[in-house]
């Protein structure tokens, strides 16, 4: 199936389905007319599973780059533009990203940036890539100081989510792009009890078309956008406090459940909800696997420094909470209120 992302002339498709990477070639053409090469950004390890086995009829080239979050450097951005400069890549040619989110990330900020903007086709091949960041044209590289705080939006020409890349990804993969999903399905008023009824696939489609629905209202993140990134606040802390000295220590969807079971108790602790959103929260997580556990390690006051460098922030506290209406951007909570919710929250644990 295909959903739209609807933005006038720089709209697009989401293609979904299984094998559908084998309609690359046609996406191209349709997508990259004039195009006479493509460039896969890739990974090393990507290229060895059997469903690496897309064709195009223009010349190909691949440059690899490393896998998660450490691709997401100024040293590797560099290297990709100055591979793509070699092999003289123009603004007539395609970058294609292959991989999971951290990795279409840094393949759509090097095609924003190199030439001041190439087309792009992301081919996201995690669950947490074809549910979340491959759509909607946000890109980045990381800073020591925080999570995605230099890049560009950039819309792809199209997306392609094949379920067939999941079959090899491994179990914690898997639960990493759970907690997306779980955020989508709380997004959209979802039940826990309602979950063992919903496909993977049926998930997927949700929450693409979740995101699809609220980018092309809000494309630049001026208001409803803002919406996507329940949880995160604590999540992109917790990320950057655990980046230095492990990259793979916390995957991006673990530390997303771990910001939506907080986010619930804040909102309680400020009077937005029942005690019901909570529990609702902590049963869709466990229904989904997923366990939200603040790393012991890391004390409240780094938490709370490192939330305050959020992007929705102004120099305060900023949350997505859920509230009697629905769901809004909630700014300058009190710092006092979000470190007893966190102490509270680790001493559920």
């Amino acid at each position: 199936m295909k959903v739209p992302v609807a933005l006038g002339a720089r709209s697009y498709d989401v293609i979904i389905g299984p094998g559908v990477r084998h309609r690359l070639g046609e996406v191209l053409v349709e997508e990259g007319a004039g195009s006479q090469a493509c460039v896969l950004i890739t990974s090393a390890s990507l290229r060895t599973l059997p469903w690496f086995d897309a064709a195009f009829d223009v010349a190909t080239h691949v440059i690899e780059v490393p896998e998660g979050e450490s691709a997401k450097t100024f040293e590797t951005l560099e290297r990709v533009c100055d591979e793509l400069a070699s092999l003289r890549v123009s603004r007539a040619d395609v970058v294609v990203g292959v991989g999971g989110g951290a990795l279409t990330d840094l393949a759509g900020f090097a095609a924003a940036v190199y030439l001041r903007g190439v087309r792009l086709i992301q081919v996201p091949t995690t669950l947490v890539g074809q549910v979340d960041a491959a759509i909607g044209g946000k890109t980045a590289v990381n800073l020591a100081s925080g999570k995605n705080l230099v890049g560009a939006f950039h819309q792809p020409v199209a997306v392609v989510c094949d379920y067939e890349t999941l079959e090899t990804l491994p179990e914690r993969e898997r639960l990493s792009g759970l907690g997306e999903v779980a955020k989508c399905w709380l997004l959209e008023g979802g039940r826990a009890k309602d979950l063992s009824e919903t496909s993977l696939e049926d998930l997927i489609i949700l929450s693409v078309t979740l995101k699809a629905k609220i980018v092309s209202a809000d494309e630049f993140e001026g208001g409803r956008r803002a919406l996507l990134n329940y949880g995160h606040t604590l999540a992109h802390a917790l990320e950057v406090l655990v980046l230095e000295r492990d990259p793979d220590e916390l995957r991006h969807g673990e530390a997303v459940s771990i910001g939506l079971g907080f986010a619930a108790r804040l909102a309680h602790a400020l009077g937005r909800v029942d005690a019901s959103v909570i529990l609702n929260h902590d049963q869709v997580l466990e229904a989904l696997g997923l366990r939200a556990r603040v790393p012991r390690d890391l004390g409240t006051d780094e938490i709370i420094r490192a939330m305050s460098h959020d992007k929705k922030a102004r120099h305060d506290l900023t949350f997505v909470l859920a509230g009697p209406g629905g769901f809004d951007v909630v700014r300058d909570v009190d710092p006092l209120v979000v470190a007893r919710v966190l102490e509270e929250f680790r001493g559920e644990q």
